[in-house]
């Protein structure tokens, strides 16, 4: 049994065994250069009916579901009594449920205020990611992010605050060779400074379709960084976070050169040398073939 999923639909690489319900469609911003997820889909929210009728038929088919993610895009943007109603009915269907997720943007978590926030909490969602992309303001401005670093750190913020697990991804080589030290430095910056639970480092791809406009919106030539480049820009931001607290840290994804991760600030030195080690041995490298989101 198979919910009628209104396509494309994304979930976070973690989430491949949750079972995803769509409350919203497309992504309620929708106006990053680099990201092509929602380009074919409206923004709409769906109707609570259809999603409790969902719910309901989740439930007969697999009552023994432990995770659920609500997508689409910034699921989060749903009013808070409207969400607390599709949490809270999850957690009746599904008695073994252990976590609730969802992506969120900045502006999600900075237009609900602190209470709103506590409530969802309360209510059963664990866990938001959110995409920090960069640190760099003026990298932010040129990919249209829609959020500034001082946003970023806030709403990262209110969401721990909240007791949120918060999972935020940062996107290698967004700045081209031109910004990449800034990139690196800024990044590991607001990193440090929010401390997330999880990071997660993806390296910048663009579909064919988007690249025009990317490079149009960027505002100067953009230089797109090589294999070895990509991975001084993660030695760089690395060496940079500074953490108290352990924070996971991945550079997994399938858009990487190379798998790297570990646990900061107690494997740094371990991820430094590996990636010293890949540069020089670039036979070790992905085939670029397979990276892609």
């Amino acid at each position: 049994m198979e919910l009628a999923y209104d396509y494309p639909l994304y979930r976070p690489p973690s989430e491949s065994r949750s079972l995803i319900f769509q409350v919203t469609l497309g992504c309620s911003f929708n106006k990053c250069s680099f990201c092509d997820m929602y380009r074919t889909k409206n923004y709409s929210e769906r109707p609570l009916e259809e999603i409790f009728s969902e719910i309901e038929l989740m439930g007969k088919h697999f009552p023994h579901t432990r995770r659920v993610f609500l997508a689409d895009g910034d699921a989060l943007n749903l009013g808070t009594e409207k969400l607390i109603s599709v949490i809270t009915r999850i957690r009746g269907t599904f008695e073994s449920i252990e976590r609730i997720s969802c992506y969120s943007m900045p502006k999600n978590l900075l237009q609900k205020s602190a209470d709103e926030l506590k409530s969802l909490k309360a209510a059963g969602l664990d866990m938001v990611y959110l995409g920090i992309e960069s640190g760099n303001d003026k990298i932010l401005k040129k990919v249209t992010k829609g959020a500034t670093s001082n946003m970023i750190i806030e709403s990262c913020k209110k969401a721990k605050d909240a007791g949120f697990i918060l999972s935020c991804m940062i996107i290698l080589g967004l700045g081209g060779k031109t910004y990449s030290a800034d990139h690196a430095r800024d990044t590991a910056k607001v990193i440090s400074n929010i401390a997330p639970n999880y990071i997660g480092a993806l390296t910048l791809y663009m579909e064919p379709n988007i690249e025009k406009e990317f490079y149009e919106k960027f505002g100067e030539t953009f230089l797109p960084l090589k294999d070895n480049e990509v991975l001084d820009e993660l030695y760089n931001l690395i060496s940079d976070i500074n953490l108290e607290n352990d924070s996971i840290f991945r550079a997994n994804h399938a858009s990487n050169v190379y798998a790297i991760g570990g646990t900061l600030p107690n494997d740094k030195k371990e991820m430094l040398q590996k990636i010293i080690h890949l540069k020089e041995h670039p036979e070790l490298f992905k085939p670029k073939i397979l990276r892609r989101f």
